[in-house]
């Protein structure tokens, strides 16, 4: 079995910066999903999707609101399955995205939301209301960027699951300034497209095609899926066919990633290896690179997991358990012990 992608932990580091400005304590949902003051430190720790689902799920428990007192006003728990049965029975995407700007003109906790269709490519506007909770100037703003962050991978990822196929972006933009280089690339990873900063409104663009896509899925698999929520929200990305997805599922079903050659991983995907290269190039990736991230991603989960490092040198193909060490430092910036 695979080990699950891991995502940058930013999300739970800002969400607990932001209530702490406000007076509210997030110490359950941190419990709860095991993460520490130690990776709250750091702004490029990484956790595992279970771990931000843990924290999501605790966050809806103790705050009673879907958008956990990021949104204008309070959305009570349902609300995202009442407006998913919304969707479920419309012909199309395009229906669909013209429902949900609908429903969210009733839902004064949720970011206001346009559909602009031209011939070519479609953008779908998220625009963030004045918030009705009293915040200092800081924590509002950084509010209105983490719960832009939340909504806008939702939307791109939910749509993708009820057309049951990639949703490929053309253009992301978000209202705000570019983060640190490395959280920046961050977004680029889970949107899958090169993120614009600095624009007047949040746009997903896409190409108009897609707007004809049928929905696929029922009100059983979405009962299904809302059982998972939000762990597949988190660990999906959007039925991604690009080939560093491919070449990651390959090195991911050994995890011993470092056995597998350029022309092992070409000949599975019955392309030559330079052709291969040339198309990880085209994605911004490496086969090296891909292939520290899923022994970096696998190290994270074990650890998590409760397993020692000399398993974890053993299992993910390492010479001697310091090698893992010198790795895992250079991946996370900490020793598997302090990261424990």
């Amino acid at each position: 079995m695979s080990a699950p992608r891991t995502v940058p932990a930013d999300f739970v580091r800002r969400a607990a910066e932001i209530a702490a400005g406000g007076g509210f304590d997030l110490g359950f949902p941190l419990d709860a999903a095991g993460v520490s003051a130690a990776v709250l430190r750091d702004a490029t720790a990484r956790i595992t999707p279970d771990q931000l689902s843990r924290f999501t799920q605790a966050a809806w428990q103790l705050t009673d609101d879907e958008l956990f007192g990021l949104g204008a006003a309070p959305v009570p728990r349902g609300t995202f399955k009442l407006v998913s049965l919304a969707l479920i029975h419309t012909p199309d995407l395009g229906s669909a995205l013209e429902r949900i700007t609908d429903v969210t003109r009733a839902l004064p906790g949720m970011p206001a939301m346009r559909l602009e269709a031209g011939d070519a490519t479609t953008r779908l506007l998220v625009r963030v209301p004045d918030r009705a909770q009293a915040l200092p100037p800081a924590s509002a703003l950084a509010a209105d960027r983490l719960l832009i962050d939340f909504v806008m991978m939702v939307l791109h990822r939910f749509a993708a699951w009820l057309v049951g196929r990639r949703m490929r972006l053309v253009a992301l933009e978000l209202p705000y300034p570019t983060p640190d280089p490395a959280l920046a690339k961050n977004y680029d990873a889970i949107f899958g497209v090169p993120v614009g900063f600095g624009a007047e409104v949040a746009a997903l663009e896409f190409d108009s095609a897609l707007l004809r896509a049928p929905i696929v899925q029922t009100e059983e698999t979405l009962l299904a899926y809302l059982r998972e929520s939000p762990n597949l929200i988190f660990s999906e990305r959007d039925y991604d066919s690009s080939a560093a997805t491919q070449v990651r599922k390959v090195l991911e079903a050994g995890v011993r990633g470092r056995t597998s050659t350029a022309d092992d991983i070409a000949e599975m995907l019955s392309i030559s290896a330079p052709h291969l290269r040339r198309l990880l190039r085209q994605e911004g990736t490496s086969l090296n690179q891909l292939r520290e991230e899923v022994l970096r991603d696998a190290a994270v989960s074990g650890l998590g997991r409760g397993e020692s490092v000399d398993e974890l040198s053993a299992r993910l193909g390492f010479s001697e358990p310091s090698a893992f060490r010198r790795a895992f430092k250079r991946w996370t910036g900490e020793t598997p012990g302090a990261y424990r």
